[in-house]
């Protein structure tokens, strides 16, 4: 343990570095996950159209998808020659291959499934007689969805935006694709463990794994007590 810590020392711009990159990235890519997701989960609980089952299906694919396999495509689609990766060259003068907006985008797409099922769960246990109710007194969708469902399946959402940011921060096969190991643009702590293990630094690579490890431990543990409370209260209703 000593050596562990000798070594978080030692390493600490470096450590400290690729943490502050990690959380950044989860703490965007989260936000982004938000204002994709709930609007998302609410088309697809509610739309009729046969076509949002391939939809539902493309959101989900990542969770089965090797991740390595998700980085490979991105950065075949990010690149400078492709339409994508040059119009966003044009724009903003950087490619989305490793670069720390392209990790971004891939972060969003490989977290997606694991934001939106937890958010389409928590809408869908809402009774409809709550929303057919809003709607009766004259509410709008947008009124309706701010005073009755996100109140109601916030602990949902909860879970869901907790589940993304936990599950940003483990990425490894994605961002290894996509963005490489740059320091300071795209070298993300589970980058930076995996960079110290081939260099046969073990003491270093224990202080990257024990930070992940308590970082995640937390975020697990406030998510579960979030779904506890939930359980708690429906049974005492």
């Amino acid at each position: 343990m000593n050596t562990v810590l000798q070594s978080a020392v030692e390493s600490g711009p470096e450590l400290w570095q690729s943490l502050w990159l990690t959380l950044r990235l989860a703490f965007i890519s989260t936000a982004c996950l938000a204002a994709l997701g709930i609007p998302l989960s609410l088309w697809l609980n509610r739309t009729a159209w046969r076509g949002a089952v391939l939809i539902e299906t493309l959101v989900t694919l990542p969770i089965v998808l090797p991740p390595t396999v998700i980085g490979f495509y991105l950065l075949s689609l990010f690149a400078p020659h492709t339409a994508l990766g040059s119009f966003w060259l044009k724009i903003t003068g950087e490619t989305l291959t490793f670069s720390f907006s392209g990790l971004v985008v891939g972060s969003v797409f490989y977290s997606l499934p694991f934001a939106v099922q937890p958010f389409q769960t928590a809408f869908r246990a809402i009774p409809r007689m709550y929303t057919d109710a809003a709607k009766t007194l004259g509410a709008s969708r947008w009124q309706t969805f701010r005073e009755v469902m996100l109140p109601l399946g916030r602990r949902g959402v909860a879970v869901g935006l907790t589940l993304s940011f936990a599950h940003t921060i483990g990425e490894f096969g994605v961002v290894l694709m996509l963005g490489g190991s740059i320091p300071g643009k795209t070298k993300v702590a589970s980058i930076a463990l995996y960079d110290e293990v081939q260099k046969l630094n073990y003491a270093t690579a224990h202080a990257y794994a024990l930070t992940l490890l308590l970082i995640s431990f937390v975020l697990i543990l406030l998510m579960t007590v979030i779904q506890r409370k939930g359980v708690s209260i429906e049974g005492a209703v």
